[in-house]
């Protein structure tokens, strides 16, 4: 596993992280042996980050009872400030929405701390309100989080990087989402030493679905990528396109040195493991592919934001 700088937090994060989206939003707490054997087959792999959120309904609990032992072999990461579950009722991204979320994961992680509290996907209105971004300094300041940080794409997602408050961004970047390229957010990134979070790595796959003349998603985001890999297909074929198409859109966005991690998720043990498994061949794409793609996302580009 390639392991590198999270920017300039003094962390240092597999290329690979694990998104507990899946595992937290389709088991349920029954199937806790399953949820189990991916988080510790990805640790036991290689991954060192652990990517959550207090929304993702019992993910936070698998990592409490199924890793929480092995805290210090990993990045924790989770997200706040939606109204959602048990003890967080009311208005979302208020200050005490985003610190009753904060101490809830707490309690479901069985830890002291987490490395790292995101915003999860605010606007840019609740962004400049300011409340809630206190609401992460203080947590920063109790001890609760290392880290603070900012998920969520497009507009709010410059203007996060702009304010220099949060110390990482978590963004949508794949083969047909490149606006966090185009428009020179990964860019201001490096340039000012935040550590980047990179969502929907693969795209739900629909590269190789398209070619594949596969339709049909569970995500309705999945679906509009589905339709960009058809029209970015229709151009003819890309030179260097690697035969797996899960090589080439992890291939695809870990070419991208301004990108230090980036989430995959799964439910399924075997998954994980091959995933983890492709890095070495991802990580040796041919440029020209990666080039072309750029070509073709710019040719394209009908205003092909970045899908939340």
């Amino acid at each position: 596993m390639q392991i590198v700088d999270f920017g300039n937090t003094g962390y240092r994060v597999s290329r690979l992280g694990a998104g507990l989206a899946e595992i937290g939003m389709e088991l349920d707490l029954g199937d806790i042996e399953q949820a189990g054997s991916v988080l510790n087959s990805a640790l036991d792999m290689g991954i060192n980050f652990l990517d959550t959120a207090a929304s993702y309904v019992h993910s936070e609990e698998f990592i409490g009872r199924t890793v929480a032992h092995r805290r210090d072999e990993f990045t924790l990461a989770t997200k706040a400030g939606q109204a959602v579950g048990e003890g967080l009722d009311g208005k979302s991204w208020t200050y005490d929405r985003v610190r009753d979320s904060i101490d809830r994961s707490l309690r479901r992680m069985r830890t002291d701390y987490v490395d790292l509290v995101q915003l999860h996907s605010c606007g840019i209105e609740e962004l400049k309100r300011g409340d809630i971004i206190r609401a992460l300094e203080d947590a920063r300041d109790a001890g609760k989080t290392k880290m603070i940080g900012y998920s969520g794409d497009n507009e709010a997602a410059h203007w996060a990087v702009d304010s220099g408050l949060f110390n990482t961004l978590q963004t949508s970047f794949n083969l047909v989402e490149q606006r966090a390229y185009t428009t020179g957010l990964l860019e201001k990134c490096a340039k000012s030493g935040i550590g980047v979070i990179v969502k929907r790595p693969i795209g739900g796959a629909t590269w190789g679905m398209a070619k594949q003349g596969m339709s049909g998603s569970r995500r309705s985001y999945d679906n509009t990528y589905f339709d960009r890999s058809l029209k970015v297909q229709s151009l003819g074929d890309v030179p260097g396109d690697p035969d797996d198409p899960i090589i080439a859109a992890m291939g695809f966005t870990l070419a991208h040195p301004e990108i230090h991690v980036a989430i995959i998720g799964t439910k399924n043990p075997r998954h994980m493991a091959s995933n983890i498994e492709t890095l070495d061949d991802a990580l040796s794409i041919d440029n020209t592919f990666v080039d072309v793609m750029h070509d073709r996302f710019a040719e394209l580009d009908d205003d092909w934001h970045q899908l939340t």
